[in-house]
């Protein structure tokens, strides 16, 4: 059997993203334990914004592979306004039951304020409706400028986290899935 492949989206289009770091040090993880990983950073991607009537358009073909030969998927983004980012919710529209479904799915976010928690929450309806096994244990970033420094996790607490949610995609790759649940049973709107 092969090592679970695990790959990690990156929902920040800055430059200097802090979840681009995060991201980074949970795939990190991932390898330690012994997967192997891709980072699919959205920053290089052309995905326009989602037109149901152009479900191909720009980099959505290489996207959806992308997805949907992982094992586990660790999903990042930073938090607007209590919630995840356009740019990946604008990649999980182009993305459907083919990619998510069974997939066990790791959530990360990084906030420059102190609460980080709503954005996971949102994100982990979001893939439940996929009908995805999403890892209990999450991390969240709060005030990413004081945990973040050149590219390093700097806050033991945060990295250790981080860490272990990049641990658990592997663990858990392989995870014997759940009946569907209510949501992915009723989000018809998904294979529209």
């Amino acid at each position: 059997m092969s090592p679970p492949h695990v790959v990690g989206v990156v929902g920040s289009l800055r430059d200097t993203s802090y979840t681009r770091v995060a991201v980074s040090r949970a795939l990190d993880a991932a390898e330690d334990a012994g997967g192997t990983t891709e980072l699919f950073d959205l920053r290089e991607y052309d995905l326009p914004v989602f037109d149901a009537d152009a479900r191909d358009a720009g980099d959505a073909p290489e996207l959806k592979a992308t997805v949907r030969a992982a094992d586990s998927i660790l999903l990042g983004t930073p938090v607007y306004h209590g919630s995840y980012s356009a740019p990946l919710k604008n990649a999980l529209d182009y993305c459907g039951f083919d990619e998510f479904e069974n997939k066990t799915v790791a959530l990360l976010t990084v906030a420059g304020g102190g609460f980080p928690v709503t954005a996971l929450d949102h994100l982990r309806s979001v893939c439940r409706s996929l009908n995805c096994w999403v890892i209990p244990h999450q991390a969240a970033i709060p005030k990413a400028r004081t945990a973040i420094e050149n590219g390093e996790i700097t806050d033991a607490g945060i990295e250790e986290r981080v860490a272990r949610l990049g641990e658990e995609t592997v663990q858990y790759a392989n995870i014997e899935p759940d009946p569907p649940c209510l949501e992915s049973v009723e989000n018809v709107g998904a294979d529209d």
